[in-house]
């Protein structure tokens, strides 16, 4: 073989993988593409698939099999992490167990948490680092405002709302971040990632008090970015687009927001929760070791339009 050839044939792999990541993110991945994608192996010097191995995730925030939270929980099981999922209340504790089951790097603790419960978010946070043997990444997808809240005027918000709808939607991130920081310090870093929504950057009318718990919910990200970027913890929120899931059914006009970003976005299409899940992979993998205090946008573009 000539000088070079092996080199020239690794650059080649490399270019097809790279084509093959950008078509998938684009979300154009074909069955050959991903399958070119793991064997080609490195991209940038990095092994792209089983990026997160032996990582430990903490995910809070699977309700049912069409959650952001599921995908994102099974996108980093695939990819070798060890995963603990959370559920809140008897009536869907069944459904997450079963989604539990379905994850191959078990078994796979399932852990009661109301995150206003200051007691149910110690336990959670210790059996997760018992079981896992420490905790690397937590995942925050957990938000809630009151029906009456939401849709109408913002005007009519109710006081008692609002503070429901911060205390759950945004500040219980900081009482999560602080209970996994001394399982990350020791672990010697971590990823956390939470999810947030266009309306904290912009008046989205209908969505009310949760447009001002995301605004918040992003301020949160930065500050514990600063406060935790010491241990080597880096902390990020994904901006997804509209994703029909069952609780955002809950919203109303939720049909109409998902048509317009498909008609004003760059991409004119709408996103799902896989290409959503696929970001949160990227950010808690060491191929986003230099990026936190970041709200990455998953949502075709429609952030970047005044339209």
């Amino acid at each position: 073989m000539a000088p070079g050839a092996n080199a020239s044939a690794a650059s080649t792999a490399r270019a097809s993988a790279a084509t093959a990541l950008v078509n998938g993110l684009a979300g154009n991945r074909t069955a050959s593409q991903a399958s070119l994608l793991r064997s080609a192996g490195e991209l940038g010097g990095y092994d792209v698939s089983g990026i997160v191995e032996g990582k430990r995730a903490l995910v809070v925030g699977v309700a049912n099999k069409r959650s952001i939270a599921w995908a994102i929980a099974r996108r980093l099981d695939q990819e070798g992490a060890r995963v603990a999922l959370t559920f809140q209340g008897e009536r869907v504790e069944k459904d997450v167990r079963k989604l539990a089951d379905e994850l191959s790097n078990g078994p796979v603790p399932v852990l009661p948490l109301d995150v206003t419960d200051d007691a149910e978010l110690d336990a959670a946070v210790a059996g997760t680092a018992e079981a896992l043997g420490g905790i690397d990444i937590l995942v925050h997808a957990v938000a809630f405002g009151k029906v009456e809240d939401l849709g109408g005027r913002f005007m009519d918000v109710s006081d008692d709302g609002f503070q429901l709808a911060l205390d759950i939607s945004s500040w219980s991130l900081k009482r999560l971040a602080a209970r996994v920081e001394p399982h990350m310090r020791e672990a010697g870093g971590g990823a956390i990632v939470t999810m947030s929504y266009v309306a904290a950057e912009r008046a989205v009318p209908g969505y009310n008090v949760m447009g001002i718990a995301k605004s918040a919910l992003e301020s949160i990200v930065r500050y514990l970015a600063w406060d935790m970027g010491p241990d080597n913890v880096r902390v990020n929120a994904l901006s997804a687009g509209p994703v029909r899931t069952l609780a955002a059914r809950g919203i109303p006009g939720f049909g109409d927001m998902v048509d317009n970003a498909t008609e004003r976005s760059p991409l004119r299409r709408p996103i799902d929760a896989d290409e959503v899940a696929d970001a949160a992979l990227f950010l808690c993998s060491d191929l986003a070791r230099a990026v936190t205090g970041e709200t990455l946008h998953v949502d075709a573009g429609y952030h970047a339009m005044a339209i």
